[in-house]
């Protein structure tokens, strides 16, 4: 569990660190970093390898195409980063982990340190998952070539909902998913645009007005395009009675 306010630690265990160097000097990681709110370690599998060559990988037993990252340099770099900066909660970024998501970035929140085992080639060998990561996540059901982008995802994802990490305090409180619903659309000058007005509520400064248009435009955005959400939903019986006026019918529900 994170305690009091000092900086959640992650650390990226990887074949490809310079894949990281750009995006963690922008934006909200950069500026994360900076201010104390985040420390972040990028740590090459290589160099615990123990031949000439830092070999990491090797073909499978029992035949088949691809190469399979060993054990041994995982576990040595797993030990070498317990060793500096602590035990933490293990993830390895797989393909066969759970989908990850709002609530799950919400819990992983909640950790003070979090260790992201990127996989590469064919996968990791199955011992490594059995006895050296806590789970397994996946971004998605589809393939990348390795687990770098997965582990950006969710050090991004984690690092958004820790306090001060966003400019706005309430920020993350009002993002698609965070209550089982897409995000209402949003507008800014000009007015007219394409030859299309803003909406005339967002203009009249009546903020119940305002909050009870975004609630609905965010339940029918969720019904057009996600209908699958909405039975996990937090819905009131109003969310229930709009949407039914809409022309969509909603599953049993969790109850708001």
């Amino acid at each position: 569990m994170r305690v009091g306010s000092s900086p959640m630690r992650f650390d990226i265990l990887t074949l490809f660190p310079g894949m990281f160097e750009s995006y963690l000097r922008e934006s909200i990681l950069k500026r994360a970093q900076d201010g104390g709110k985040i420390e972040i370690g990028i740590w090459n599998i290589r160099d615990y390898s123990t031949d000439k060559h830092h070999t990491t990988d090797d073909s499978p037993f029992g035949g088949g195409a691809g190469m399979v990252l060993k054990p041994e340099p995982i576990a040595d770099a797993l030990e070498a980063v317990r060793r500096n900066t602590g035990a933490g909660r293990t993830i390895l970024l797989s393909p066969r982990g759970c989908l990850f998501t709002q609530e799950i970035a919400r819990r992983l929140a909640s950790n003070s340190h979090l260790i992201l085992l990127c996989g590469r080639y064919e996968g990791v060998d199955e011992r490594v998952s059995t006895s050296l990561v806590d789970e397994e996540i996946s971004i998605g059901d589809y393939v990348l070539s390795g687990g770098e982008l997965a582990a950006l995802v969710v050090l991004e994802s984690v690092a958004r909902l820790l306090p001060g990490v966003l400019g706005a305090a309430d920020g993350p409180l009002h993002d698609s998913f965070t209550e089982g619903l897409l995000e209402h659309p949003q507008y800014t000058r000009p007015r007219e645009f394409g030859g299309h007005s803003v909406p005339d509520v967002l203009l009249d400064g009546d903020h119940k007005k305002i909050e009870a248009w975004r609630r609905q435009q965010s339940l029918i955005a969720t019904a057009r395009t996600r209908p699958d959400l909405l039975p996990h939903a937090h819905l009131t019986d109003e969310d229930v009675a709009f949407l039914r006026e809409q022309g969509y019918e909603v599953l049993p529900r969790k109850k708001g």
